[in-house]
């Protein structure tokens, strides 16, 4: 078990992975440090997903981290992720144990495997200016003409793809410096679920999603002052759910729409992981069918190995 510095558990939206890496922590008596680029919000409950309950094994909490560090509205990113993970991972392991990494965010999951270095952007407002009265289209294509657009999320809405040209931009004329970041053995195992029980698992849950109270959630974040473009920014669920409350689109059509997001965003998430894979990560893929204990039991058993 030494020889691995860190335990990764990834999977798309609706896998079941949370449960799983709960499961694992248990086992191992160690803690969980969260991928998720939207958990770190503080009252973006519902619309995240982070079912705080589920951290709960055998009647013992598993601890967690990186959840509801960020208050709505400011713009985390994976720089930042990259240095709260330091601190949360130097923390578990000054205790003796082996952190369980779990999520659902490639990018920030692949930043941590791969020490990604890198380096905070700072808002350019001349080119902000120079973009503002361009088209999405348009944003796609100047954004294009810097990296290939692997992770469409850059160009959901206007505001993001700007923001991603301005890091390109950046980058550009400032080079990234050799950043430290350490080099960590990880086992790293996906949660594989079939399309169809994954597309069914997602419909149920945006369902008890709005029944537990999702629009409520987007409307006090709107009362407490976040501004609407802000939540659409966060994209899916609060993107949709703020477009409904502000009355630019039916109930109907929100779910719908909503809906279809999900589905394209869970899609996404597997081209990245498959992506990682071809970067050189090993994944290994564990049935999310499988009885919670037996995939427990294959994960130790890749551990002991």
């Amino acid at each position: 078990m030494a020889h691995y510095d860190l335990i990764t558990i990834l999977g798309p939206t609706a896998s079941g992975k949370t449960a799983l890496a709960v499961a694992l922590a248990a086992r191992m008596d160690t803690e969980i440090i969260s991928a998720d680029s939207r958990q770190v919000y503080r009252r973006m409950d519902i619309g995240t997903g982070k079912d705080l309950s589920e951290y709960t094994a055998g009647g013992k909490k598993v601890p967690y981290h990186l959840i509801d560090i960020a208050e709505p509205g400011t713009k985390y990113n994976v720089f930042l992720y990259q240095q709260d993970f330091l601190k949360a991972y130097q923390e578990i392991r000054s205790k003796g144990k082996i952190p369980v990494l779990c999520g659902g965010t490639g990018m920030y999951i692949e930043a941590v495997l791969r020490g990604y270095r890198l380096m905070p952007v700072p808002e350019n407002p001349e080119l902000r200016e120079k973009l503002s009265g361009k088209s999405l289209d348009e944003l796609a294509a100047l954004l294009s003409a810097y990296k290939a657009l692997h992770n469409t999320t850059d160009v959901d809405t206007p505001k993001r793809a700007i923001r991603a040209i301005e890091i390109e931009e950046y980058y550009r004329e400032h080079p990234v410096d050799a950043r430290s970041f350490p080099s960590l053995s990880a086992l790293t195992v996906g949660v594989d679920i079939p399309r169809e029980l994954r597309r069914e698992k997602i419909t149920c849950r945006l369902k008890q999603r709005l029944e537990e109270g999702m629009v409520d959630e987007v409307r006090g974040l709107l009362a407490g002052g976040v501004p609407a473009d802000d939540l659409i920014y966060y994209g899916l669920e609060y993107k949709y759910v703020t477009l409904y409350v502000t009355g630019k689109m039916s109930y109907e059509d929100m779910f719908i729409r909503l809906e279809t997001a999900i589905h394209q965003f869970a899609k996404r998430q597997m081209t990245w992981f498959r992506g990682m894979e071809r970067r050189g990560i090993l994944v290994h893929w564990i049935d999310a069918s499988l009885p919670a204990e037996e995939k427990v039991n294959r994960i130790m058993q890749l551990v002991g190995e």
